[in-house]
């Protein structure tokens, strides 16, 4: 089976339940850690172990009943979140002004422990339908100010979908290529616009000025490029104008599933797949080893 895309096996399974048998006063962090040096699981530069990917691999396991991890010694970062009802102090006026009004805007990458993270976590959790929750893997955040430095949108990018047909075979990705390259992917799970802030074309205008600049980003935090944004848009709730106008390319639709639906039960609204190529080469860069 694929979890956090990667291949696990029986031999997988059974080092984990070695490990835990073995070190029974090791915590989870511990058993994580150790398990990606031993599988050589690290982030593009090489250095960096892809903790939380495992961690969230291991709970995964103990859900479907494979392993049984040790008991938790504190609370989950979430449940830290929950308890803090407060935002931190933003303004919270109607805007209402045309765009050009507002700009230049303030595009600001989120960094964990600074004020901006406080207030973006909030934010989201407050405003955005599907909330917020720990972000596992590569991530980039970015809060947006408007020229008078009022907060008025959130994005959040994160893992890209690990298998949808009118994707790939828009990149025209076999499964092979699709696992050695997903990584320079990423998706846009969260994009809120504050319910105060009623600005016409000021979605399309943010999406425009970040998909020029988290390239950038991606490296500097991560060491290596995205070349393809992908997002999927609820269509019982919207319509994707925003990202039509941004130039993004519709793919396809979702089959109304999730990951989890093994025995195709759980019935969902379809969704609309786009897509933003961030070079014209992109094609070529994720079917190729460069």
């Amino acid at each position: 089976m694929v979890i956090q895309g990667r291949t696990i096996t029986p031999t997988d399974i059974d080092l984990i339940k070695h490990l835990l048998s073995e070190h029974p006063s090791w915590n989870r962090t511990t058993v994580s850690r150790e398990l990606c040096r031993t599988w050589h699981w690290v982030r593009a530069d090489g250095h960096q172990l892809k903790d939380m990917a495992c961690r969230s691999l291991l709970l995964k396991l103990e859900r479907t009943g494979y392993i049984g991890l040790p008991p938790r010694q504190g609370p989950s970062g979430n449940g830290f979140r929950k308890s803090s009802s407060l935002a931190p102090p933003h303004r919270t006026e109607e805007i209402c002004d045309p765009l050009r009004s507002l700009v230049p805007l303030t595009i600001t990458p989120v960094e964990p422990t600074s004020d901006d993270h406080r207030l973006f976590t909030s934010l989201l959790s407050q405003y955005h339908y599907l909330g917020h929750r720990t972000t596992v893997g590569e991530n980039m955040g970015y809060l947006i100010y408007d020229h008078h430095h009022r907060p008025v949108a959130c994005l959040l990018f994160g893992s890209a979908a690990w298998k949808t047909a009118p994707r790939d075979r828009f990149i025209g990705w076999d499964q092979k290529s699709r696992e050695r390259k997903l990584s320079y992917l990423t998706n846009n799970t969260r994009f809120l616009i504050l319910p105060w802030v009623t600005v016409p074309h000021l979605a399309s205008h943010i999406l425009s000025r970040v998909s020029r600049r988290i390239c950038g980003d991606w490296i500097k935090k991560y060491c290596h490029p995205v070349y393809v944004l992908e997002t999927f848009v609820d269509t019982e709730r919207f319509r994707g104008t925003c990202y039509k106008a941004a130039n993004w390319i519709l793919t396809g639709q979702t089959k109304g599933r999730t990951r989890n639906d093994r025995d195709h039960t759980i019935q969902m609204s379809p969704k609309d797949i786009y897509v933003y190529p961030l070079i014209k080469d992109f094609r070529s860069r994720l079917r190729h080893d460069a």
